[in-house]
C-alpha cells in the first residue's frame, strides 16, 4: 500500500507542468493533494485508475482545498472537521478505510506578519488534534499533507535566522507557537514518519521560488505523513520525491504493509 501526499499549489496549473505523467509513474494506491485552488467540474483529468475522487474545496474561489484519489472506495468520506469557523477553506478531507482514518490537511498559514499565528496556534491547533483524537478512538490514523511548519531546527535550511529569539518572532512557519504545535502531537503519541527512516538536514519539503532555493536546497520539510502507533509495525517506508517539480512543494509518501 502506498500513499503519496503532495501540496500542488494549484492543480490546473500543475497539470500544464506533469501531474498526470507523475502519477502514472508513481501509482500510489491513493493520492492526497493540497492546495488544489479548484472545483473538481474546473478540472480534466484522465486517470480512470483512479475511480474515486474526493473534493473539499474552499468557498473563496481559487484558494486552498484539498482532494483524494483512491483506487479502492472508502468506507466513508468526510469533509472539514465540523467546527464551523475552521471549515469554509477547505482545508481537511477524511476518508475511512476498513484499518484506519485517512486524513487529508492542509494547515493554515500563520502568513507574514504572523497574522494568523494567534488562529492557527489557539484554535486550529488544538481543534485539528481533538479532531484527530476523536478518530483515534474508533481506529488508528494516517494523516498527511501540508502542516506548515518545520519541526525542529534540522527541518529547514535556515533556522538560526528564522527562529523566535529574545528581540523578534520566529518567522511564519518556525515560531515557537507553531512548533509547540507539533509537539503536541507527537506528545498525543503521532510518529512523524519520516523521521522513523531518515535522520539529520538536507531533507526538504518545500522551496521558495526566489533566489535558486531549489537548485541550492535551501529548503524547509513542512510537509509530513503521520501515523497512530499501531501502524508502526506495519510501515515500510517514508520518502520525499525532491526531484518532482511542477509545485514549489515536493510530494511525499508512506508504504505499508
Amino acid at each position: 500500500m502506498k500513499i503519496i501526499s503532495w501540496n500542488v499549489n494549484g492543480i490546473r496549473a500543475v497539470l500544464q507542468k506533469g501531474f498526470q505523467e507523475f502519477v502514472k509513474e508513481h501509482s500510489p494506491d491513493i493520492l492526497c493533494l493540497q492546495e488544489t485552488k479548484a472545483r473538481p467540474e474546473q478540472v480534466k483529468l484522465d486517470l480512470p485508475e483512479y475511480p474515486f475522487k474526493y473534493w473539499n474545496s474552499a468557498e473563496k474561489k481559487g484558494y486552498s482545498g484539498t482532494a483524494i484519489f483512491s483506487k479502492t472506495e472508502p468506507l466513508s468520506v468526510i469533509s472539514d472537521i465540523g467546527i464551523e469557523k475552521h471549515d469554509a477553506e477547505g482545508r481537511v478531507l477524511t476518508a475511512e478505510f476498513t484499518d484506519y482514518y485517512l486524513v487529508n490537511v492542509y494547515v493554515p498559514n500563520a502568513k507574514r506578519g504572523l497574522l494568523r499565528l494567534e488562529y492557527r496556534h489557539k484554535e486550529w491547533d488544538v481543534d485539528f488534534l481533538a479532531y484527530l483524537k476523536q478518530l483515534e478512538k474508533v481506529k488508528p490514523v494516517i494523516f498527511c499533507g501540508d502542516l506548515n511548519v518545520a519541526h525542529k531546527e534540522i527541518d529547514l535550511a535556515n533556522p538560526q535566522s528564522n527562529k523566535t529569539t529574545k528581540t523578534k518572532p520566529g518567522n511564519a512557519g518556525f515560531t515557537d507557537e507553531e512548533r509547540s504545535g507539533f509537539d503536541n502531537l507527537i506528545a498525543a503519541g503521532f510518529i512523524d514518519t519520516f523521521r522513523e527512516f531518515h535522520q539529520g538536514n538536507g531533507h526538504y519539503t518545500w522551496w521558495s521560488y526566489m533566489g535558486g532555493a531549489r537548485s541550492r536546497n535551501v529548503g524547509w520539510r513542512i510537509d509530513y505523513f503521520c501515523i497512530s502507533p499501531p501502524l508502526r509495525s506495519r510501515l515500510k517506508d517514508a520518502f520525499i520525491l525532491p526531484d518532482v517539480m511542477g509545485s514549489d512543494h515536493a510530494p511525499i509518501g508512506i508504504e505499508l504493509l
